[in-house]
């Protein structure tokens, strides 16, 4: 099976009140992370490629890995998707490239800028059969080149702007500010999400998709086992599961995680390099590290909602 868009994926996410899992991916091991783990649950899956991963690891090879494991699944809908392009010439390159999926963030701009910046990445984008997705209201937060704002609470998406917004782009899904926040350090103590500006969008435009960034939960045990092990990441809170399975229920249905990935496969090293210092083998702390990525994939999938339904989604 070739990759997929999110269309399918989307309306049946929103139908049946799950959301799709959303993973970065920066090299082969912490895609075969995800993708054994989609396997085992037999879900559905969006690859996530930033601008960071591209520099780091070259799109070719990136492209390469993501089509060996749709060439092995043949019954796992995959989709390719560009996370945060903020320009229209990296949206046009990554049609170009092949990506089933495309995101303009183009939020920082004023709204009137939003609209023209992301219409003019939908209809290249359309035009090759790919989707789009844009982005309305600020997170905050740091994520690679993607700098967030202070209070994320006074930046979220604007309900009496969405039609608006929806019906001058034409985009496909709509990434929300609803009280997230991008990166490690999010938040002090357990956030509030808004989850009344998801209802009250999701009253305004039914049926349509949304998107939740900045839903890592930086999980307790990986920052311990970092720090234990000679890291140094103070205290933080990402979005409890819980959020992210009501979130699930609602009319988000794509859910973005990535701090979670690394935390887990950064752990694993590191444990493995403290205790047993003569090991210099790279298959042997990796390997460790992709079980702990697909193990904690596999847990997120059941908190999504969408283990099980990867054949509803072809």
């Amino acid at each position: 099976m070739a990759l997929v868009t999110t269309k399918k994926m989307f309306e049946m996410a929103y139908k049946n009140g799950y959301a799709i899992g959303a993973f970065n991916v920066n090299n082969m091991e912490i895609t075969q992370g995800i993708v054994d783990a989609v396997v085992e649950e037999q879900a559905p899956l969006i690859l996530q490629i930033s601008k960071g991963a591209r520099d780091y690891a070259k799109m070719s090879y990136l492209r390469a890995i993501i089509d060996v494991a749709v060439a092995e699944n043949p019954d796992i809908p995959i989709c390719m998707h560009l996370d945060h392009g903020d320009t229209f010439e990296i949206c046009k390159q990554c049609v170009d490239d092949g990506f089933t999926s495309v995101m303009i963030d183009a939020s920082h701009h004023s709204f009137e800028e939003n609209i023209a910046m992301s219409k003019k990445v939908v209809d290249y984008a359309h035009a090759h059969g790919v989707v789009v997705e844009a982005e309305l209201g600020q997170l905050g937060g740091i994520e690679e080149h993607v700098k967030g704002v202070e209070d994320v609470m006074a930046h979220l998406t604007d309900p009496d702007q969405v039609v608006e917004f929806v019906e001058k782009t034409g985009v496909d899904s709509l990434a929300v500010a609803i009280g997230t926040s991008h990166g490690a350090y999010k938040f002090k103590k357990e956030p509030k999400l808004a989850f009344d500006v998801v209802q009250k969008i999701q009253e305004k435009l039914p049926g349509f998709p949304l998107v939740m960034h900045g839903s890592s939960s930086v999980p307790k045990e990986f920052k311990d086992l970092i720090n234990q092990y000679g890291g140094q990441m103070p205290d933080a809170m990402g979005v409890p599961e819980s959020a992210i399975s009501e979130a699930s229920k609602l009319a988000l249905c794509k859910v973005n995680i990535d701090t979670d990935l690394r935390m887990a496969l950064t752990a694993k090293i590191r444990e493995v390099f403290c205790t047993k210092p003569a090991e210099f083998d790279p298959r042997k702390y990796l390997a460790p590290g992709r079980k702990a990525i697909t193990e904690m994939v596999k847990r997120k999938l059941r908190v999504l909602g969408c283990a099980g339904k990867a054949a509803e989604c072809l």
